[in-house]
Protein backbone atom coordinates (compact mmCIF):
# COMPACT_ATOMS: atom_id res chain seq x y z
CA UNK A 1 0.00 0.00 0.00
CA UNK A 2 1.52 3.52 -1.04
CA UNK A 3 2.24 6.30 1.57
CA UNK A 4 -0.13 8.83 -0.67
CA UNK A 5 -3.55 6.04 0.00
CA UNK A 6 -2.03 5.91 3.35
CA UNK A 7 -2.60 8.91 4.05
CA UNK A 8 -5.98 9.78 2.59
CA UNK A 9 -7.49 7.32 5.01
CA UNK A 10 -9.11 8.32 8.08
CA UNK A 11 -7.76 7.15 11.68
CA UNK A 12 -10.22 4.98 11.88
CA UNK A 13 -10.07 3.27 8.72
CA UNK A 14 -6.16 3.39 9.26
CA UNK A 15 -6.67 1.94 12.58
CA UNK A 16 -9.19 -1.35 10.88
CA UNK A 17 -6.64 -1.75 8.17
CA UNK A 18 -3.50 -2.00 10.82
CA UNK A 19 -5.40 -5.04 12.35
CA UNK A 20 -6.34 -6.34 9.02
CA UNK A 21 -2.45 -6.02 8.13
CA UNK A 22 -1.21 -7.27 11.37
CA UNK A 23 -3.64 -10.95 10.98
CA UNK A 24 -2.20 -10.76 7.54
CA UNK A 25 0.90 -10.66 8.82
CA UNK A 26 1.24 -13.33 11.38
CA UNK A 27 -0.92 -15.75 8.93
CA UNK A 28 1.99 -14.89 6.51
CA UNK A 29 4.16 -15.95 9.30
CA UNK A 30 2.56 -19.10 10.82
CA UNK A 31 2.45 -20.18 6.56
CA UNK A 32 6.06 -19.92 6.30
CA UNK A 33 7.24 -21.37 9.39
CA UNK A 34 5.10 -24.75 8.35
CA UNK A 35 6.42 -24.99 4.71
CA UNK A 36 8.03 -22.17 2.14
CA UNK A 37 5.64 -20.10 1.02
CA UNK A 38 5.71 -19.33 -2.74
CA UNK A 39 6.60 -15.85 -2.25
CA UNK A 40 7.99 -14.88 0.68
CA UNK A 41 8.65 -11.06 -0.50
CA UNK A 42 4.76 -10.70 0.41
CA UNK A 43 6.37 -11.00 4.40
CA UNK A 44 8.50 -8.17 3.42
CA UNK A 45 5.72 -6.08 2.12
CA UNK A 46 3.23 -6.46 4.81
CA UNK A 47 5.48 -5.54 7.39
CA UNK A 48 6.51 -2.41 5.57
CA UNK A 49 2.76 -1.87 5.47
CA UNK A 50 2.36 -2.24 8.86
CA UNK A 51 5.35 -0.08 9.72
CA UNK A 52 3.48 2.78 7.04
CA UNK A 53 0.56 2.61 8.75
CA UNK A 54 1.67 3.15 12.29
CA UNK A 55 3.57 5.92 11.14
CA UNK A 56 1.12 7.86 9.82
CA UNK A 57 -1.46 7.29 12.95
CA UNK A 58 1.90 8.14 15.50
CA UNK A 59 2.17 11.72 12.97
CA UNK A 60 -1.65 12.44 13.49
CA UNK A 61 -1.17 11.60 17.30
CA UNK A 62 1.34 14.36 17.87
CA UNK A 63 -0.38 16.75 15.34
CA UNK A 64 -3.66 16.55 18.04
Amino acid sequence: MKQAVIIEMSTEELIGKLTEERATLAKLNLAHAVSPIENPVQIRETKKTVARILTEVRRRELEA
